[in-house]
């Protein structure tokens, strides 16, 4: 569920799907991952304007931002074994 008062790029707590798809809130990136199929019914009107409202916020801040670079650079994470996985 995304949070009525998302506010991209504010921070590095916020993380939810969309279906099949994550976003994370991080200060300096958007991260979207996974699968999101819009289809033509409700439940895709719904998708698609979770979807929408993300972008907005992404827009706007990005926007608002009047020392905007160029370009950053994004370290690459590392991806660690999950502790609480009992393989079998």
């Amino acid at each position: 569920m995304i949070p009525k008062s998302f506010m991209a790029y504010e921070n590095e707590t916020d993380s939810f799907l969309i279906d099949e798809l994550t976003v994370e809130n991080r200060l300096d990136r958007i991260s979207l991952y996974g699968s999101l199929d819009i289809t033509k019914d409700a439940r895709g009107l719904e998708y698609a304007l979770k979807l929408k409202r993300i972008i907005d916020a992404s827009v706007e801040a990005l926007r608002r931002d009047k020392n905007l670079p160029e370009r950053i650079e994004v370290e690459k994470t590392e991806s660690i074994e999950n502790p609480f996985y009992e393989s079998r």
